[in-house]
């Protein structure tokens, strides 16, 4: 017992005692099993997360803004990759409700309905983020992809563009790319102009290579087109590196943006405007939410933390 005691945060173990005990067990390679301590508190330490993807760099600064705000608090992120595929997402939100996650945080708000049967019946902390779901499972951090493509058409209106082209993936897939096409076509109907040049580059994540061979083909199909929003940044570079190969100025005969304001965007020649989303922002705030909810777990009441997105103007539509 006294081991154990001195092998927990918090220990009652006097220090000499507790320092002889850590270095037998540093010497002997041991670690602390605290399955038991946490069954008989009913915690894990731990907070589930699902994102679509693992070489994203948007989902990836959204999980170190949330697992910095969670480790002074104890607790660690156990991470699931869904693929864009919500049936892969309610696999793994079984599997680790199994493991009994002390809260789970989603990216996205669209869910299969025995995934939002689990959740609603887990018991647990759930937030949404990167979305606005119209039903919400609990908390929500984020934004409407709506909104922010709208931004970008207003912005080449601005300049006097009207042939707009949007490149984007499966739709069925990718939630947050439908509603960023979906704001594309109202923002250019809103405007007046002519929302049907939608080219599909294939299935999310959509590569960048697969950036390029959209935009090659929509130079074929549309040689007069002034103007290309891409449904993420990676997209953009290969639409934006397509045009460089076949000698197409940019900004000068086409503009493009693209959505995530990646590195890549500000390091490329030339700079790419596109839309930061604050996605480091949206993980501290699901942080903030999970360490509230678990601090008060009676009588919290869901919050809806809507992020603005900023607009990032740089040379390809200079």
């Amino acid at each position: 017992m006294t081991v154990s005691r001195a092998l927990r945060d918090g220990t009652s173990v006097n220090a000499k005692k507790r320092s002889a005990i850590v270095q037998v067990a540093e010497e002997l390679g041991y670690v602390f099993d605290s399955r038991a301590a946490n069954l008989r508190q009913q915690r894990t330490g731990f907070v589930a997360v699902t994102i679509p993807s693992i070489n994203n760099a948007n989902f990836a600064d959204t999980v170190r803004g949330l697992s910095d705000g969670l480790k002074p608090h104890g607790l660690q992120t156990l991470l699931g990759y869904t693929d864009y595929d919500l049936e892969q997402e309610e696999h793994l939100v079984e599997q680790m409700l199994r493991r009994r996650p002390e809260a789970i945080v989603l990216t996205g708000g669209h869910h299969t309905d025995r995934c939002r049967r689990l959740l609603e019946n887990a018991q647990i902390p759930v937030v949404e983020t990167w979305d606005l779901p119209g039903v919400p499972l609990g908390h929500v951090v984020g934004f409407s992809n709506a909104a922010a493509a709208g931004l970008l058409v207003d912005h080449l209106v601005d300049l006097g563009k009207s042939r707009i082209a949007f490149i984007g993936g499966d739709t069925a897939r990718d939630s947050r790319g439908a509603d960023r096409r979906a704001g594309f076509v109202a923002a250019m109907r809103r405007h007046g102009l002519d929302a049907t040049r939608l080219v599909d580059a294939g299935t999310p994540p959509i590569s960048m290579q697969q950036g390029a061979d959209a935009m090659a083909g929509l130079l074929r199909s549309l040689p007069d087109i002034e103007a290309a929003i891409c449904v993420s940044d990676l997209v953009a570079f290969g639409a934006l590196s397509e045009c460089q190969r076949c000698s197409v100025a940019v900004p000068g005969q086409i503009c493009i943006a693209g959505f995530g304001d990646y590195e890549i965007a500000g390091m490329c020649v030339p700079s790419l405007t596109t839309i930061d989303p604050l996605p480091h922002r949206i993980g501290q705030m699901a942080a903030d939410l999970v360490v509230q909810a678990l601090s008060h777990p009676v009588g919290t009441a869901p919050s809806c933390l809507q992020i603005t997105p900023v607009l990032r103007v740089r040379q390809t539509s200079a």
